[in-house]
C-alpha cells in the first residue's frame, strides 16, 4: 500500500489558533494592532516582507492620489447599485470596483507595465542624465507612434497640468525612489511634443504606476493597488449616497429621457 501524506497548504500571511492570531510573522494583537498603519500593513501583505519607510510613503501617496475622482463611472455604478440593492453594501462596492479597467484605474497598471517593458528592453547601461533619458524617450515615443499605439499615462480629459504628477515626483525623490521608470516617464513628458506635434499632460494614474514600479511593487499587482485606493473612495461615495442620495435622480434623468427607436 502506498503511504499518503497529509496535504499541506503553506502561507506566510495569517494563521490562528485557539488563543492567538499570527500575521506576517507578528502577533496581530500586540505587534500589529495600534502599531502598524493600514497603508504599511497593506504594502507588507503585498510584498510579504516589511517595507522600508520610503516605500511606505510613496505607496500611501499613490493610494491617496487614486482614491476618489468625483462622479466617475465607478462611483456612479456603485451608487446606482446601492439604489437597486440597499441591503447589499458589498454589492455596491463590488460594482464600483468591477469598473476599474483600461479607461479608469487601469492606466496605473498599463503605464507601469509599459515603462517596465521599455526599461527592461533597453540594451546597455541605463541613461544617467536627463538628456540621455530624453533621447531614449524620443525613441520610445517614435516607436509607439509608428505602431499607432497610445502611450499610457499621457493625456488627461480634464487637467492641462495634473497636480499629482510633480507632487509624487517630489515624494519619490525625497524617498530616494525616483528610479528609471519615473525618469523615463518624466522624459516622455518633456519630449513627446517633438514627435506627436502637440503637448499633452502626464497624468496622475500614469505617474502612480511609474512610482509603484520604482518602489518595488510587482507588476501583476499594480491594478490591485489602484483598486485598493478606489475602495476607500467608493466607501466614501456610498456613505454620501446614504446621507445625500442622488442615484434615483440619475436613474430618473435617464428614464425620463429615454427615446424609443424601432429596431427595424
Amino acid at each position: 500500500m502506498t503511504d499518503r501524506t497529509e496535504p499541506s497548504y503553506p502561507t506566510s500571511l495569517g494563521a490562528s489558533d485557539a488563543t492567538s492570531i499570527t500575521l506576517l510573522g507578528q502577533d496581530l494583537a500586540s505587534d500589529i494592532m495600534g502599531e502598524v498603519g493600514f497603508g504599511e500593513l497593506s504594502l507588507w501583505l503585498l510584498l510579504r516582507h516589511r517595507p522600508e519607510p520610503g516605500q511606505i510613503r510613496v505607496f500611501e501617496a499613490v493610494l491617496a492620489s487614486l482614491a476618489d475622482h468625483g462622479f466617475v463611472p465607478t462611483a456612479i455604478a456603485a451608487r446606482l447599485t446601492l439604489l437597486s440593492a440597499p441591503d447589499a453594501l458589498q454589492g455596491a462596492l463590488a460594482a464600483g470596483l468591477l469598473g476599474g479597467g483600461s479607461r479608469f484605474l487601469g492606466v496605473t497598471e498599463d503605464c507601469g507595465q509599459f515603462l517596465a517593458g521599455k526599461v527592461s528592453a533597453h540594451e546597455g547601461p541605463l541613461p544617467e542624465t536627463d538628456g540621455d533619458w530624453d533621447e531614449l524617450a524620443r525613441t520610445v515615443v517614435t516607436e509607439e507612434r509608428a505602431a499607432r499605439r497610445i502611450i499610457p499615462g499621457l493625456g488627461h480629459p480634464t487637467h492641462t497640468a495634473d497636480p499629482r504628477v510633480p507632487r509624487l515626483l517630489e515624494i519619490a525623490e525625497a524617498a530616494s525612489l525616483r528610479g528609471p521608470h519615473l525618469r523615463l516617464f518624466e522624459a516622455i513628458g518633456r519630449v513627446h511634443h517633438e514627435v506627436l506635434g502637440r503637448t499633452l499632460p502626464l497624468n496622475g494614474a500614469g505617474v502612480g504606476g511609474a512610482a509603484l514600479v520604482d518602489a518595488g511593487i510587482p507588476l501583476p499587482m499594480l491594478r490591485g493597488v489602484a483598486l485598493l485606493a478606489r475602495a476607500a473612495g467608493l466607501i466614501g461615495q456610498l456613505a454620501e449616497e446614504l446621507d445625500r442620495p442622488i442615484a434615483n435622480d440619475i436613474y430618473l434623468a435617464v428614464h425620463e429621457r429615454t427615446e424609443y427607436i424601432d429596431p427595424k
